[in-house]
């Protein structure tokens, strides 16, 4: 952290570190040794480096993409399609006398 001005504030992260390079990056601490090992494990099994790897899953949990599926409840719910087979039992039902249905 450096002192910004007279008053002595700490500020981290005031200033981008590039060292000469053409992207940003930080030095991040306190990663435990089991998502150390996660990463590494993940970065390995699919080719990927390391930093390659961090920062697509920084991008995923930041900047999500608005083209996503979700599709995981469709089961409970239904989709958005034309289902003959329900439309012929909601005409059913809906023909029946008040009294039965």
């Amino acid at each position: 952290m450096w002192p910004l001005g007279s008053q002595g504030i700490d500020v981290p992260a005031l200033f981008a570190y590039d060292a000469g390079m053409k992207s940003i990056q930080y030095t991040v601490r306190g990663v435990s040794p089991s998502l150390d090992a996660e990463l590494r494990r993940e970065a390995q099994m699919t080719g990927k480096p390391l930093n390659t790897l961090v920062v697509e899953t920084l991008q995923r949990a930041k900047q999500p993409s608005s083209s996503v599926a979700h599709d995981d409840l469709d089961w409970f719910v239904g989709v958005d399609s034309p289902d003959a087979e329900q439309d012929s039992a909601q005409a059913w039902l809906d023909t029946m006398p008040a009294e039965l249905a």
